[in-house]
């Protein structure tokens, strides 16, 4: 099958012929015609399947034929990268067309609010939106939504991960009752369904490649000692002719230690997490994307929903909390079928739960040795539960910041 035969808009299919597009993803095959058709959706594919353009482009198609002077569809999306990159694969498909988007998101200053304001009253066509900056533009009373034909979830799992289903409900009691809604999950846990069930009526469902890896990753797993992790991360990338490499650490606090170490060492390393001002996260990936930048060390926020091409290395610093989560992380490596090698750092403490990850994906992960100048790391014993010593946590307040008696 081709987009050609999805018979869209002359406007729309110049751009995707001048972005290369000729050949639909299975998602893609599988969502477009249920969307054009107006039923609801709910569709289940991992990261890298495409599901962007499947939801994006019906969607385009019709605006595209129909132009629109109102806010015609919402997309509420987990967080400010993914925003942006919609908005971006947007601007590509939609160049030849007349269709306007926004993508609203946090962190920005007030000239970028005002901006936001002005889209959400007066009417851009497409809106891509965090539930919270939303939320903050609802709450002043002034955006038009009930001329909505359609609201989009991306990324739903990960959503109520984050602790936005407040939000979500808040906001689709702002929408028109009737519309089209379309939500895209990597994961389709129980609370999904539940959500599913408030949202969307008689939907359709399509479900791509859940908890499988891309057919190109090699996947690897040592056992080691948190305090030999930064060594043997060192070890792993020192002196070595590597393409982009990704590391996803469980903290911000150790995702600032290794940066630091990585950069003393004379890599070239920068991390990315929550601390950092909008302007210099996009500035870190742009300088990523570019080669620019060799090495990213980051919190598990970019797990999911960044499409960043020829990853060659993924390391999990941390095991992954969930095991659905380890797919996304190696996920951004072998993708498009390209290869890729995804390593995982197996702690004492962690063992049973990288255990769980092997069961899901029915196979054991080759475990490697380490090298000889770090000495040995633990045994590799799952069935032993070992429990983290505990650490308590020190009073957040100084002798002269503390709370007042009441």
């Amino acid at each position: 099958m081709k987009f050609k035969d999805f018979n869209f808009e002359s406007s729309l299919q110049e751009g995707l012929d001048s972005m290369g597009f000729e050949t639909p993803t299975p998602i893609q095959e599988q969502a477009i015609p249920i969307i054009q058709s107006g039923k609801d959706l709910i569709g289940c594919a991992q990261t890298g399947t495409g599901k962007t353009a499947a939801f994006l482009l019906p969607i385009l198609n019709k605006l595209s034929g129909l132009p629109a002077e109102t806010t015609d569809t919402l997309i509420i999306v987990p967080t400010r990268e993914l925003a942006l990159q919609i908005d971006q694969a947007l601007q590509g498909f939609s160049y030849f067309t007349s269709v306007s988007s926004l993508a609203i998101y946090g962190g920005s200053d007030g000239s970028v609010f005002e901006r936001e304001r002005r889209a959400l009253s007066e009417g851009a066509n497409i809106i891509i939106a965090t539930p919270g900056r939303l939320m903050a533009h609802l709450n002043m009373g002034y955006v038009k939504l009930d001329s909505l034909k359609h609201l989009i979830l991306d990324e739903a799992d990960r959503m109520l991960d984050m602790g936005f289903v407040d939000d979500i409900l808040k906001i689709t009691s702002y929408l028109p009752k009737v519309r089209q809604t379309l939500m895209f999950s990597a994961t389709m846990p129980p609370k999904i369904r539940t959500l599913a069930s408030k949202l969307l009526v008689e939907p359709e469902h399509i479900s791509i490649a859940v908890s499988k890896p891309a057919a190109g990753v090699v996947q690897g797993a040592y056992l080691v000692y948190d305090a030999q992790k930064n060594k043997l991360i060192k070890s792993l990338l020192e002196g070595k002719d590597l393409s982009s490499v990704i590391i996803f650490v469980s903290t911000k606090i150790k995702v600032k230690e290794l940066e630091r170490d990585l950069q003393k060492a004379g890599l070239k390393a920068k991390a990315i997490h929550s601390d950092l001002e909008q302007l210099e996260r996009e500035e870190v990936l742009r300088n990523f994307r570019s080669k620019k930048l060799q090495i990213l060390v980051a919190t598990d926020i970019l797990s999911r929903g960044i499409d960043i091409e020829d990853i060659g290395l993924v390391i999990n610093y941390d095991v992954p909390g969930d095991a659905e989560d380890y797919i996304h992380r190696i996920g951004r490596t072998a993708r498009a079928a390209a290869t890729g090698v995804a390593l995982t750092f197996i702690n004492e403490y962690d063992q049973q739960k990288f255990l769980q990850i092997e069961t899901m994906l029915g196979s054991e992960v080759k475990k490697l040795a380490l090298p000889e100048s770090l000495g040995t790391g633990p045994d590799y014993a799952p069935g032993v539960k070992i429990k983290r010593p505990f650490v308590k946590k020190k009073n957040n307040f100084s002798k002269d910041r503390r709370p007042a008696r009441k």
